[in-house]
């Protein structure tokens, strides 16, 4: 069985395979060998997907991801070929960026350090998320590793998910969710169902003041709602998302104060490689072996 993976310092990290497995290394750049033979794929995790490559692959059984989203491969991926993403390897991480970006938003350190750049002592009084509302918007793991760490801010909690069950509501509870919430954490998959989510009638619906946090997928934002929302100063933001993204160096979001920007860096922290790839070698191993596999995508994550 042959498998392509995108980094050749990650071989050993896939722990001891079958004699019958070949890796090989494929970063995006010239193919290693025949791709017609690949039966395991790890895709490159690059800004434009080598997507049309499975075209040229009719032997490929598998397409590992390397990311937890998988909404760029799910309309590509053929019948027979199973797409699995590598839910939990970005978890915390994930998790943790949300929670550090909520806090530098509530307490203007976004504000701060735009003033020590330029040298000025600038105090003012900010926010605090002690005492505050949390809404999480897809309380699955990243969800619910989110929830704890503003547990531990001293906020209270309510959470969302496609499917409704105990102590955790569904989107037709937003309406009389949002005006409660402070700090709104969007972390739910890309699909058409959560595409546009977050629509100018979801902001209008936020208090005052409050602060919309996306660590999910940028097209679940409506931009331009939000971006006028920001710009009143009725709302602020903080993304490690957007749409268009990279976001253009001309769009007004980037010159408003209530605005907090990152370049999809939630997962991006040492030690990536040594999370991603050990399940990547399980799965080749369930697969070598006959067995089910893991994280398979169905129903668009």
């Amino acid at each position: 069985m042959k498998v392509w993976i995108p980094h050749a310092e990650a071989r050993p990290l896939l722990g001891e395979l079958p004699e019958t497995v070949t890796v090989e290394v494929f970063d995006g750049g010239e193919p290693p060998s025949d791709p017609a033979d690949v039966e395991f794929w790890v895709p490159p995790s690059l800004r434009n997907d080598p997507v049309d490559m499975v075209g040229s692959m009719p032997a490929l059984r598998v397409v590992q991801l390397l990311s937890a989203g998988a909404e760029v491969w799910v309309p590509h991926v053929p019948d027979g070929v199973a797409l699995c993403d590598n839910r939990g390897a970005h978890t915390e991480s994930t998790a943790e960026w949300a929670a550090a970006a909520a806090l530098a938003s509530v307490r203007h350190l976004d504000f701060f350090a735009r003033k020590q750049s330029e040298h000025e002592w600038a105090p003012r009084t900010s926010g605090t998320l002690w005492g505050g509302t949390a809404l999480i918007v897809g309380a699955g793991s990243i969800g619910e590793a989110v929830a704890r760490r503003l547990e531990a801010c001293g906020m209270d909690i309510t959470r969302i998910a496609r499917t409704a069950r105990p102590g955790v509501g569904t989107v037709a509870d937003l309406p009389e969710l949002l005006p409660a919430a402070d700090v709104v954490v969007v972390i739910v998959p890309l699909t058409p169902e959560t595409e546009g989510l977050v629509d100018a009638d979801f902001l209008s619906r936020m208090k005052d003041g409050a602060l919309l946090v996306n660590a999910a997928r940028g097209k679940i934002v409506d931009t331009g709602a939000l971006t006028a929302e920001v710009a009143a100063g009725r709302l602020r933001c903080a993304l490690d998302v957007t749409e268009p993204e990279p976001l253009p160096a001309d769009h007004p979001l980037w010159g408003l104060e209530g605005a907090l920007i990152t370049p999809h860096a939630g997962g991006a922290v040492e030690g990536l490689l040594e999370r991603c790839y050990p399940p990547v070698g399980e799965q080749i191993r369930r697969l070598a072996a006959g067995e089910p596999l893991a994280n398979v995508v169905e129903h668009g994550y």
